[in-house]
Formats: C-alpha cells, structure tokens, sequence
C-alpha cells in the first residue's frame, strides 16, 4: 500500500502530501487557496538577499513545451461506447464532504463534483483552462477600466436537476459564502472570490457580470464547481447541507446516494442533463485501502483504480505471454519452504505474508495465482500526474538557516539520476522538473534551474566552506540530548543487519541495525513459527530474505549502487570526514514516513543522501509514523530535509503565493508560515506574485511567473526534483478512462466497448 497523507492546511493551493508513487487524482481547476491561516509557534531566521545569477527571462518562443507523458485513457469515438453499464471505481474513502470548499474535501469530493456539478473552465491535456461549452457559451473580460468587468455568456440549455436555469442568483449566492465577510460560513478557501465587489444580471437571464474591485488575473479559476443557492444561500445549509446529499445538481450524473456500510458512493445518470447522455447508467465509487486493489481489480469488485508500482509490475508479469509461472510443482509435488519463500518475496510478498508455515504459504501462493489469471482481463495504464516531488530544505533554523548551505545541497544533487530512480523502471519519461510554479505544457512552464546550476560537488564544496564548514575541524563532545548543528549520527554507516554485513549509505544508528529500515521495529530475521516450520527453516533464511527485500526495492525503483559488502572502500570522491564548524559536525535530520508503500521515497531519500555525502554532508534519516509525519514534523518544522509533493496549478499567481511567501511575525509571537513548510521566502518573490495576480495581460503574468521561480530557485529552499508517476490499473474493455494526466475526466464519454469494436489510436471524439 503506497503512503499518502490527505492534509487540507490554510491556504494552500492544494493538498500538501509526501512524495510516493501513489497516483492522484486530477481535480481540475478545483484547487484554490486556502484561506484559513495555520499560525505556529515557529522561529524564522531570514536568510538576506537572494544574489541570482541568472534569471529566467523569456525568450520570443514557447517555453513551456509539451506535456512529458500524453494521457492514456484508451480513447475511442462515443459511438464505439456501450450505452450502459456500471463502473466501480476505487476512491481512499467515502467523503466526509460533498463540498469542495470545506476543509475536510478531498480527491473524492472534488471527483463527484466533476460529474455532478456546473465547473465554468475544466483543464485540458496540457494542464490550462478552457471553457466548458456545456455551461458557457463565452466568458470574457469586457471591461477593465475603472474595474475589471467579466461577462459569462452562459449556456440556454443549462438547467439545475429541479429544473431551474443557472444563473446570476447562483453566482451571487457563491460569491457572499466564499467572499470571507460572513464568518458563519465554515469555508476553507476564497482566493478571488475576496476581490469581488459585485454581481448583476446582463442583458438577460443568462447573461452574469462579475465586477472586480481590484484587477485579478485568475479569474477563470472561479465558480469550478458553481453550486446551487440552496446549498450556498445560508450559513447552515453551507455548512451541513451538502456534506452527505446534493438534492440539486447540473452535471451528467447527480448523487444516487452514500453507502456508508458498503463504503459506496452511486452516481446515476441526470434525466435533466441536456448534454451529450452519460453512456454508463452508473458510477460507483467504492473505498478500497492501497494494498487491496490488485486483489478487487482481478476479482471485479472495482474495474479502474490507481495504484502502486508494485502492482503494475504484478499486472504487466500477469499479461505476458509465459505468465508468471508457478511454484508448486516441484518434484513429486513437494517445494522446499525455502524455494517458497524466494518466489513470494520475488513475486512482492511482504515480510509478513512469508512469515509463515509452508501449509498457509502454498494457499497464499495459490491464491496469488489465481488472482493472476484473473489480472489478465486487467491492463496498467500509465502518465504523469500532474503533481511533483520535491526535497523539502527547512530554513528557519540549524545549518540550512545559511542560503549558502542550502544551495550547496542543491548543487550537490543529481536530479536526472533520482528522476530515472523513479520513472525509468516504469517506462515513463525521467525529465527532472525544472519549474516550482508549472510542469511542462502548462503556460507558465520554463526550466529555470539555472537560477542556480546544476550538479557540481566542486561548487558545493566552495559553498560550504565559505559558509564555514571545513573538513578536520575540531568537534566538541555532545553532551547526551544535545543536538549539534543536526542531529546525532553514528560515526560509521555500517549496518549490523544480514549475515553478509551490508552498509547502508546515509543509514540512522537507531541501535536495532539495518531491520528497522522497514519501520516495523522488528528484527529482520524474527522467526515466526507456522504448523511445526520455523521461518528461517534453520537454512540461514534470514540473510537470504534480506538480500531479496534489498533485490525488491532496487526491483520496484529502489536505489541500487546504495549497497556494497562490509568492508567496501568509500567511492573515491567521498571526504575524508564529516565538514565541522564551531566544533559541530554538518549534520542534517531527513524525516521520512515510516508506512508501508514508502518504498519509493526511501530510495530516493538513501540515494539523496549518498549524493550529500559526497560533499561532506551528513544526513541522518529518521523515520516516524505515518500519521504524524505531515502534521508533527513537516507543518510544525520539526526536521531538516523531507520528501514531499505539490499539484501543479493552472492558477499559480493565486495557488502557489501562499506556499513560498516570506513568513511572516505574528502579534503574539509565532510565525504565520501560511503553507511555506521550509520556512524560505523573500519580499521580491512575494511582490512578483502580487504583479502576476493584478496584470490582466497574460503574456506578462507567464513572464512574472517565471521570474518568481527563478527567484525561488535562487533560494534553495525547496528542489523539484521529478513528475510524479500515474499508474491505473484499468478493465481492457474501459475506455475513455485510465491516466487522465492533466485533464479534467469527461464523464460522460466514459464505458465499455462495444463488442467488436477497437480502441483507435486517434480517434474522433464527436
């Protein structure tokens, strides 16, 4: 089961997660800011002038380029679609919410909203917002002196499912609940909706003027999804109304009902629905734990689900031609439990699952074959998320307190190599990100790394030592509990796990050895006995079960080369020593989650951290609980450097600020850190931002954009490092569905394929 924490804090442009493999969902131009501020008892240590090299101007041509991976969602015509049909499809939870601007919404609101609900711009392969001709028939600026007037032409069509024409009344009653004037209103966001001064009528009933009392350049990120004035009319029907019912709605599907028992939420086709029919009679979103859903896509219980690595690799051995082969017919029928164990574990078993007498371990590998067979009705559908993994820097205090070190740990970085760490062993493109604000394709992309230059060790190590960290410089004894310039860190990385005496490069000394890697605190090789057989089965087992645990993460994107036998020499360019200053060793805590699916970011952390002690950086990684991981340390600063993830935005003049703007002291003492977890910021990034959101000029928003990344860059507080990865595991017979990419899913066009019928690479979607 991949790792992901669901954290909706104040202001964000999005949800705020720790960077695994684990897919997520495209919500569209859903994601606003966060209103609701997060004030914490933090110190900010600013870190002076950014000196910027060089500064990503913008040149005549198109910088943004092309997404790096196209959608794969099996496209065909609606004619080749069945009309009928129900798709099951895997979601976390049910919602605790059915309203996106509430702060408990998450991926599964913002999915039901897409299909039940008005959404005036949706986003299209290429991540940027266009109009959606089902609600609008235009939707323009048509005054911007002495104040920015927008006029929505809106469909005559449109209709609410009780029958009433959307309209201004609508519009109006959105805006006074998201407005932030009226505090009974328990709203998580209200970027843009603050800047409003009025709405009216136009020339007719499906006319909407939106009067701006300062300029926004955003606009379009407004009333997506748009709500019935039922629900947005009063503080009470906001509040409770529409967390478990929608009675009125206007997409191609409204909500049939929750199944809180069946943990089903069912959504049935509008009879209202004045567009092109939905050709599935229903969609069923059904709650499925991560580490479940190889197991309901082969027995049907879901038919398109996003999941791990793990399982698109059990998919794709599934629908070979030889199969994945078996087992259990060894000689006379008999398999040494040992020969089991390296099949399940080489086939993805856990730790746990081997752990077992041979009797129950040939039931669960008979049932995994099973289940194999069955995966063959299934195919992996694959693309790049419209999210990206970044190295968390905390600059509030400690050695990354001086923009010098931070910097120095940027150049010491190789991002292609963690980048082919991740995507490479899953086919994808390993193209590291280049831009904090926008991925590639989307307008306001450009590669600005330069702002502060690639890989160089030489350069890193000139950044630290004019920071003053030299190597041999003496250390003062730690008194016990007393953290240097980071935490305390064995002096040797050498692993007492295993039988060979493996090493770990940038491994803790936690006094448990190499077993607690695996975050369980258990012993690597702790028998456990099942029906009279010992889990070791007295053949040295355990080291043999290491080796393959260390082959499985190099096997599912782990960090091979991060391994070498006792005794192996230090790659030449490693320093001699840790760097010191002040009698303090350069020391840096790195904070990972310890759950299961947290593979992927553990080797890439390991592998991070073998790159730093090239440069005489040390960095410790400590592990803790999945649930306190974002709430504990990355929000509340307790850490160095973390792994953790951002949705890109179409909207980053108003999505992004909050996320990098400078911290600001409170009256009382704390520091409001809006969504800025690392704690970097500087006046000019903030200034560009506020320009970007006022000018009304698209071309000079793009240009103040990237201004703003090249400056964020030069700060080295955070470094994007790759595009994380969108793997769904989809019925073959599902088209119009799978790895949606930047694109909001069109729902209507979404079934199964006609019998006879085949999937066109390009086909006409009329």
């Amino acid at each position: 089961m991949s790792y992901e924490v669901r954290q909706h804090p104040a202001g964000a442009r999005g949800t705020a997660r720790p960077a695994t493999t684990r897919p997520q969902t495209n919500d569209g131009p859903t994601r606003h800011l966060r209103a609701r501020r997060v004030r914490r008892a933090l110190v900010f240590l600013g870190a002076g002038a950014l000196a910027v090299p060089l500064l990503a101007g913008c040149s005549e041509e198109d910088q943004a380029g092309s997404p790096l991976a196209p959608q794969d969602i099996a496209p065909v015509a609606r004619d080749l679609v069945a009309d009928g049909g129900t798709l099951k499809w895997a979601v976390d939870a049910v919602p605790e919410t059915l309203n996106t601007f509430q702060a408990d919404a998450d991926a599964g609101t913002s999915r039901i909203a897409q299909a039940v609900l008005p959404s005036m711009f949706r986003l299209d392969a290429f991540g940027r917002p266009v109009a959606n001709p089902a609600y609008l028939e235009s939707a323009k600026v048509i005054e911007t002196e002495p104040r920015q007037v927008v006029l929505y032409k809106l469909n005559q069509q449109a209709v609410w499912s009780d029958g009433r024409e959307i309209g201004a009344a609508d519009f109006v009653a959105q805006w006074r609940a998201l407005s932030g004037k009226n505090s009974a209103y328990w709203t998580a966001r209200n970027a843009g909706y603050d800047r409003i001064a009025k709405i009216e009528r136009g020339a007719s009933d499906l006319e909407v003027r939106v009067t701006f009392s300062r300029p926004y350049a955003d606009w379009k990120s407004l009333f997506s999804p748009l709500y019935p004035k039922d629900v947005m009319g009063t503080p009470d029907a906001f509040n409770d109304g529409a967390r478990r019912k929608l009675k009125v709605t206007a997409g191609p599907f409204k909500v049939e009902k929750i199944d809180t028992a069946k943990k089903d939420v069912v959504l049935t086709r509008n009879p209202r629905w004045w567009g092109k029919p939905a050709k599935l009679n229903q969609i069923v979103l059904h709650a499925v734990a991560r580490d479940k859903r190889a197991a309901a896509l082969a027995d049907g219980s879901v038919d398109l689900a996003e999941i791990d690595a793990a399982d698109a690799q059990r998919i794709d051995l599934a629908n070979r031609a030889k199969g994945t082969g078996t087992p259990l017919q060894g000689a006379g029928g008999k398999t040494s439990v040992k020969k089991l164990r390296d099949w399940a574990l080489a086939h993805g078993f856990d730790s746990d699952q081997v752990r077992v007498g041979k009797t129950k371990l040939r039931k669960a590998i008979t049932r995994y074959l099973e289940q194999q067979q069955e995966l063959r009705e299934v195919e992996v559908r694959k693309s790049l998320e419209p999210t990206y993994t970044q190295l968390a820097l905390n600059g509030s205090t400690g050695p990354l307190a001086d923009e010098r070190v931070r910097r120095a740990v940027a150049r010491a970085l190789d991002r292609t190599e963690l980048a082919r760490l991740v995507l490479t062993p899953l086919g994808l493109p390993a193209v590291p990100v280049g831009s904090h604000l926008a991925l590639s394709g989307q307008a306001a992309y450009a590669d600005n790394s330069g702002a502060i230059g690639g890989q160089d060790a030489k350069e890193a190590q000139a950044l630290l030592a004019d920071a003053g960290w030299v190597r041999g410089g003496p250390l003062k004894e730690q008194k016990k509990g007393e953290k240097a310039a980071g935490p305390e860190r064995r002096t040797e990385d050498v692993s007492e796990g295993g039988d060979d005496g493996e090493y770990i490069v940038g491994e803790e000394d936690d006094g448990k050895g190499h077993e607690d890697r695996h975050g369980d605190g258990k012993g690597e090789h702790e028998e456990s006995a099942g029906e009279g057989e010992s889990a070791g089965d007295g053949d040295g087992h355990g080291s043999e079960h290491a080796d393959r645990h260390l082959a499985q993460e190099g096997k599912h994107g782990g960090a091979p080369g991060a391994y070498a036998p006792k005794g192996t020499a230090a790659p030449a360019a490693a320093p001699a020593g840790p760097l010191a200053k002040d009698g303090k060793p350069l020391a840096l805590r790195f904070v990972l989650p310890s759950g299961p699916g947290s593979e992927t970011l553990n080797s890439v952390a390991e592998r991070i951290s073998a790159m730093l002690e090239q440069v005489g950086i040390r960095a410790t990684i400590t592990k803790v609980s999945d649930e306190s991981y974002f709430k504990d340390h990355i929000a509340a600063g307790d850490y160095d450097l973390a792994l953790y993830s951002w949705p890109s935005s179409a909207f980053p003049a108003t999505d992004a600020r909050p996320v990098y703007a400078k911290p600001v002291p409170a009256a009382d003492g704390s520091v409001n850190v809006e969504q800025n977890y690392t704690r970097v910021g500087t006046d000019q990034v903030d200034q560009l931002f506020d320009q970007a959101a006022t000018t009304l000029d698209e071309d000079e928003a793009r240009d103040l954009i990237r201004k703003a990344d090249a400056r964020i860059w030069a700060a080295a507080g955070s470094i994007p490092l790759y595009q994380r990865p969108q793997l769904v595991g989809a019925r073959k017979n599902l088209v119009n569905a799978g790895a949606f990419g930047f694109q909001t899913p069109i729902y209507e066009d979404m079934g199964f394929l006609k019998k006879g019928a085949k999937v066109s690479p390009s086909p006409d979607q009329g």
